[in-house]
């Protein structure tokens, strides 16, 4: 019964929205204001036989993806050594909130006088996902039960193992939580560089020129193509992070 109303609802909400843009297209009666869900799904099936659709999608998704993963890393890494070290946090976390509360746009104007065009995108995801992936994981890292810990050293746990048994288990939820707030953050902060930047070949280029030629079907379907990405690639990257998790947690034998 359930996984019929998950069904119902994965077909249904979907169907109702679609419906009431077809009705506000219908009621505007203009394509060039707004376009038809048939007419943007019919431009899709057009871009999508082209060479230039795939490259431009993929080296975007390339980009963001570098970045984020980039930042996840990093992200991880500084919240460790804030954690560790209160001099490393006294200094960094004035610094990682600047950079959190700065517009997207203050930095992609700045950035675009120092670096290329090219590889602006991925440095601004950086930019924008680091923040929140230290801040949930030096979150995770300091609701560690003191319990738990006492119980570690009490068993006299090597390192490897409190890590295992203690800090992932911990840390796992604010850390799955940050992904799944990044990846979304990522893919807007590196479309938004991409169409003020315009690389050469890049969905925000695609963007651009549909805006600029006032292409409005274009614009929706290049729209529908950053939507179905970020929704598709977070669906996979948050169902393989949470398996790698629970295994890491709990799998194999502890040193």
């Amino acid at each position: 019964m359930k996984g019929g109303n998950r069904l119902f609802k994965c077909i249904a909400v979907p169907l109702f929205w679609v419906a009431v843009w077809q009705i506000l297209a219908l009621l505007v009666a203009s394509p060039l204001l707004l376009p038809g869900p048939g007419a943007v799904l019919l431009r899709l099936g057009e871009l999508a036989v082209t060479g230039a659709f795939w490259r431009s999608a993929m080296l975007s998704l390339v980009r963001i993806l570098c970045g984020a993963v980039a930042a996840v890393v990093l992200g991880t890494v500084l919240a460790v050594v804030c954690c560790r070290f209160p001099l490393a946090d006294a200094l960094l976390s004035p610094l990682l909130g600047m950079v959190r509360s700065t517009p997207v746009a203050s930095f992609i104007l700045l950035l675009l006088i120092w670096i290329g065009r090219d590889i602006l995108p991925a440095v601004i995801v950086i930019l924008m996902v680091l923040p929140v992936v230290w801040a949930n994981v030096c979150a995770g890292i300091r609701s560690t039960a003191p319990i738990l810990l006492r119980t570690a050293r009490v068993f006299r746990f090597s390192p490897w193992r409190t890590l295992r048994r203690v800090y992932v288990p911990s840390v796992m939820p604010y850390f799955l939580s940050a992904c799944r707030t990044s990846l979304g953050l990522a893919w807007k902060s590196g479309i938004a560089a991409e169409v003020l930047t315009v690389p050469a070949v890049s969905i925000g280029k695609m963007l651009y020129e549909s805006k600029l030629y006032l292409e409005t079907t274009d614009l929706f379907a290049w729209t529908a193509v950053v939507v179905v990405c970020s929704l598709v690639i977070e669906k996979v990257l948050m169902s393989a992070i949470g398996r790698l998790g629970r295994a890491y947690a709990v799998g194999g034998e502890d040193a």
